[in-house]
């Protein structure tokens, strides 16, 4: 294995640096809540640094210290931001991250590397990296980086996504399949968006519970399988929505 780099201040003390807050019934709510991270980083201190800070922060995050672990969450997971050390065991994450691009995976990458030459970053940037921070590194710098690289997907996200024979109009708040209208309530359609930004993978019951919720709902209820099933009905046999046991449901690209 590699010698570790030098991380400059893995978790430092000193003022609070977890962004807004909002109060929701009672409850605090950051505006990480619900952004789920995966971390992939073959040094195990670093790993857990930086697991520990975006902790902190308010994400959810998930780690891999292998190029095959972390091939095998992307495509049983959704993920709001990558950080990808670019040499692990199993290859150079810049493969994965092209694949997954030339797959139609948007989801905002950030290398996180000792790489620090130009060609490098340049590499890093032409496979779809989003982002490049260069070890050693500053964890509040980090933790501050993925949290804009979340912010502006939400705000770059397109108007129109077609899936298929599902087509998602956001500006016009309308659904089609096969051309024909179909009557969703806004709730049905802001789960579906969420399912077809992450096409393929699995959406947890809890991340559409963040994301299309603005109340609190007990995350042991079953109105995410409610509106579901609703959802199923309205778009129609062969249904592209998936369930996967224990875990959630996945938005299947038709053929």
């Amino acid at each position: 294995m590699r010698s570790s780099p030098n991380v400059a201040c893995p978790i430092r003390s000193g003022p609070d640096r977890r962004g807004p807050e909002l109060t929701r019934l009672g409850r605090t709510i950051r505006e990480t809540d619900g952004v789920r991270v995966l971390v992939v980083e073959d040094d195990p201190d670093i790993r857990v640094s930086v697991e520990r800070g975006l902790l902190a922060a308010g994400f959810a995050v998930d780690s891999a210290a292998e190029l095959d672990d972390a091939d095998a969450q992307l495509t049983v997971n959704a993920y709001d931001c990558l950080v990808l050390d670019r040499m692990v065991p199993g290859g150079d994450t810049i493969d994965l991250l092209a694949d997954r691009r030339h797959g139609g995976d948007a989801t905002p990458a950030l290398f996180l590397t000792a790489r620090d030459a130009v060609e490098d970053r340049i590499d890093g940037f032409e496979a779809g990296g989003d982002d490049y921070l260069v070890k050693p590194f500053a964890l509040d710098e980090l933790v501050v980086r993925v949290r804009a690289l979340c912010r502006r997907r939400e705000s770059l996200a397109p108007s129109r996504v077609v899936v298929g024979a599902l087509v998602i109009d956001r500006a016009k708040a309308e659904v089609r399949r096969d051309g024909v209208l179909l009557p969703l309530t806004a709730k049905e359609q802001a789960i579906l968006e969420q399912l077809a930004s992450h096409v393929g993978a699995v959406v947890s019951r809890s991340h559409l519970i963040e994301h299309c919720w603005d109340e609190l709902h007990d995350p042991m209820s079953n109105v995410v399988d409610v509106h579901v099933s609703s959802l199923r009905r309205k778009l129609g046999e062969p249904s592209p929505i998936r369930t996967v046991r224990g875990q959630g449901f996945v938005l299947e690209s038709e053929a």
